[in-house]
C-alpha cells in the first residue's frame, strides 16, 4: 500500500485485528497510520464506520488471495487445506494470540448494530468462501459439495482461531486442520 487512503486502510485492519472495533478509535487510527486528521474524513465522510468497511473488504481480499496462493502449492486440496489452516495456527501464535482474524472480530462486534458492517462482512467472507471453493471444485467436486465444503472450512477455521486466541495455543487450529483433510477425504473413524 502506497497512499494514504491505503494506509488508513491498512491500519484500520492491523488495530482492528489486534484490538477489536470498538475499542479501535478515529485518533488512534490517525496516530498510528502516520496520515493527517483531515485525511480521514477527506477520504472516508462515514468516519469508523466508513474506514472499517474498506478494512473489512482489504482483509477479505487479502485472505482470498493468501488462500488461493497457498492452495495452489498442492495439488491435493486436502493437504492443501490442512497446511493452509497450520500455517494460521503458526501465524496465531507468534503474534502472541493477537492476529489471526480481523472479520472475525469485526463480524461479532457488529453483526446486529451496523447493517453496512454486516453487509461487508458477508461480502468479505465470500471471497474467502470462494477461495476455498475454487480449488475444490479445481480437484473434481461437485458445485454442491465444493460450496458445503467451503462452508465449513470458512465456519471451522473461524471458530478455530477463536479458540486459539482464546486458549493461548494455537491447537485447536491444528486439530481444526486434520479434521478438515479428513472430511475432504470422506474419512472414516
Amino acid at each position: 500500500m502506497t497512499n494514504t487512503r491505503d494506509q488508513i486502510i491498512q491500519t484500520t485492519s492491523n488495530l482492528i485485528e489486534n484490538q477489536g472495533y470498538h475499542a479501535t478509535g478515529l485518533n488512534e487510527i490517525v496516530k498510528e497510520s502516520g496520515a493527517p486528521k483531515g485525511s480521514i474524513y477527506y477520504y472516508f465522510p462515514d468516519g469508523k464506520e466508513g474506514i472499517t468497511a474498506e478494512a473489512v473488504l482489504y482483509a477479505g481480499e487479502t485472505v482470498a488471495g493468501r488462500i488461493r496462493t497457498h492452495l495452489d502449492t498442492k495439488s491435493d486440496p486436502a493437504r492443501a487445506v490442512q497446511s493452509f489452516v497450520e500455517e494460521i495456527a503458526h501465524f496465531v501464535e507468534v503474534s502472541g494470540f493477537h492476529s489471526g482474524g480481523p472479520l472475525t472480530i469485526v463480524a461479532s462486534e457488529t453483526a446486529t448494530t451496523s447493517e453496512k458492517l454486516n453487509q461487508t462482512c458477508r461480502e468479505a467472507y465470500t471471497m474467502v468462501r470462494e477461495a476455498f471453493q475454487s480449488k475444490l471444485l479445481e480437484s473434481g467436486f461437485s458445485q454442491e459439495r465444493a460450496a458445503n465444503l467451503a462452508w465449513m472450512i470458512t465456519s471451522v477455521t473461524e471458530g478455530a482461531i477463536i479458540l486459539s486466541r482464546t486458549y493461548h495455543s494455537g491447537d485447536p487450529l491444528r486439530i481444526a486442520a486434520r479434521e478438515l483433510a479428513c472430511l475432504i477425504n470422506g474419512c472414516e473413524n
